[in-house]
């Protein structure tokens, strides 16, 4: 069945975990469709793990737009949540409400997911109002990675604590149906899940959260850059990868591939007769 705002609705309610991984393109939305994940998160990380940028900061709407195409083709049951990228949002409310229509219309998402907390509140009012959902993302958020001076664990001291909460309950009464936590302390995210309506989706902020969400990329062993400490490698796919193509140049340079086997075959008498 198709997940919706819905479906996490009641998942909360249910005390039933929410799951989400990201994905970029039509074959991996396949395949984590095909095994019931809950929600596909288009996210602004693409940049990092698709395109080689240092950080998310260079995507762009066409960027988003064309990578939310290919996943929403693939995603028959999930929830597919596209990211809104740095700067498509942030100038004006009607910024956000336009490019939350793009990815929504051009795109085919499902919902849209913006970083930032009290400080949005009007953008996600407005993008609520124009019938798109919206998750919120707090904590670490990835585009204001300059202003925080690095990827760092937010909420540790009692004012940046209690601001996270101010911002969980204002991205709840502005409208977003979930809201995402990322890089806070386990204790803390626990308590904001208990003091929302809305689910939370974890990421580096323990088991308390309503769900979770990883990059698959760092969940297959596919990204040989920042391995941030909250993940967990489910295979090596990178070592198997480089094996694999090792092999196929190997096979290539000393003519064991392709075999007969993969070859097709044509009378010999015709062959002659081309002489």
């Amino acid at each position: 069945m198709k997940n919706t705002v819905i479906t996490f609705k009641e998942m909360k309610e249910r005390k039933e975990k929410i799951t989400m991984l990201t994905a970029y393109d039509y074959s991996m939305a396949k395949i984590v469709d095909k095994v019931g994940i809950n929600s596909i998160l288009v996210g602004d990380s693409l940049g990092m793990t698709c395109l080689g940028y240092e950080d998310t900061l260079s995507v762009t709407m066409e960027d988003m737009i064309h990578h939310t195409k290919a996943v929403t083709r693939g995603a028959k049951n999930a929830l597919v949540v596209a990211d809104l990228p740095f700067m498509s949002y942030q100038g004006s409310v009607f910024d956000a409400v336009y490019n939350a229509g793009r990815l929504i219309k051009e795109g085919g998402a499902n919902a849209v997911k913006l970083e930032g907390g009290k400080e949005f509140q009007d953008e996600i009012k407005a993008i609520v109002r124009a019938s798109i959902p919206v998750v919120a993302h707090i904590g670490l958020t990835p585009q204001s990675v300059n202003a925080f001076g690095g990827f760092k664990v937010q909420g540790r001291g009692e004012e940046a604590a209690k601001k996270l909460i101010e911002d969980a309950l204002a991205v709840e009464a502005a409208g977003a149906f979930a809201v995402t936590l990322e890089c806070v302390p386990a204790k803390l995210a626990e308590l904001i899940s208990s003091k929302l309506t809305i689910p939370t989706i974890g990421i580096g902020a323990g088991n308390g959260c309503d769900g979770q969400v990883l990059v698959y990329h760092d969940l297959l062993g596919l990204f040989d850059g920042l391995r941030p400490k909250f993940v967990k490698q489910y295979k090596d796919l990178g070592t198997s990868a480089e094996e694999a193509v090792k092999a196929y140049i190997e096979d290539v340079k000393s003519g064991a591939f392709p075999s007969e086997e993969h070859t097709f075959k044509i009378d010999e008498k015709l062959i002659e007769k081309l002489y």
